[in-house]
């Protein structure tokens, strides 16, 4: 789906793809046993010089989307930032691993609320059982070679963007991508849950404005989409501010987008 109108608000966009999947969604089991009704290859534009897309039809955890972003851009794998700032969105994953090993005895069972206080209280446990592996915010800011050497493909990003938009060299203009999709390190974050559900994005520069396309290969759109709108049209406004640009578009594609049978009724 995709629609350029400025008349079209954020809202009707999106409460038209939920539409469009409950209309020609068709059901597909899912690796959490739920079921969904999905559709294929979807898309949503946002014009940020109309505003923050931020959905207003639901409440929205503005505070955690932000500092999930940052904990992105810091290229932490370690839940122990979120988690002293109150957000715990990404609690469930070590927990997840830890009361497995709790069942085989290897270590005192806790709850989860008892689990993340510890987190939060004691460097040395979060250091062992707050991480995640090689998720985003690695790949993000150390994406590592075959060499061994590490590649910060936000600053990298930033340095390419500033050298497009003054003109300096247009060598990079196509190739302003950021990638979370590293095929040797999927097995170790399934580990600790999921592979990248946004995967790839691509920055363009036109006439002193900076866009970004966003490709999501695995959407919950009624939990996670609305998070991912407004943490992606941050972004793009983080980066334009910080190269000298205005904001432009915010261009959401999607792969796989679904609906959960448990959340069709809301």
């Amino acid at each position: 789906m995709s629609n350029s109108k400025k008349s079209i608000t954020s809202e009707q966009q999106y409460l038209t793809l939920l539409k469009d999947i409950m209309k020609n969604g068709l059901g597909k089991e899912d690796r959490t046993g739920t079921g969904t009704i999905s559709v294929f290859g979807r898309q949503l534009r946002f014009d940020l010089n109309e505003g923050f897309p931020l959905l207003t039809t639901k409440k929205m955890f503005l505070r955690g989307i932000t500092h999930e972003l940052l904990w992105f851009l810091q290229g932490s794998s370690n839940i122990k930032y979120l988690v002293d700032q109150n957000v715990h969105i990404w609690d469930d994953w070590p927990y997840r691993y830890y009361k497995q090993q709790a069942e085989k005895g290897k270590v005192a069972k806790l709850t989860q609320e008892e689990f993340v206080q510890k987190i939060k209280d004691d460097a040395k446990i979060a250091k062992k059982w707050g991480e995640l592996g090689p998720v985003y915010g690695v790949q993000w800011r150390r994406w590592k070679t075959p060499e061994g050497k590490e590649i910060d493909q936000i600053s990298e990003l930033i340095q390419n963007i500033k050298d497009v938009a003054s003109g300096k060299s247009y060598k990079s203009s196509r190739r302003l991508i950021i990638s979370a999709w590293n095929v040797a390190d999927i097995e170790e974050m399934t580990k600790s849950g999921l592979p990248p559900c946004h995967t790839i994005f691509q920055f363009y520069v036109l006439d002193g404005k900076l866009s970004c396309q966003l490709y999501q290969r695995s959407a919950d759109t009624f939990l996670g989409v609305p998070f991912n709108i407004a943490s992606y049209a941050l972004f793009t406004m983080m980066i334009a501010h910080v190269t000298g640009l205005k904001p432009g578009e915010f261009v959401h594609t999607f792969g796989d987008a679904h609906l959960y049978l448990n959340h069709l009724d809301q």
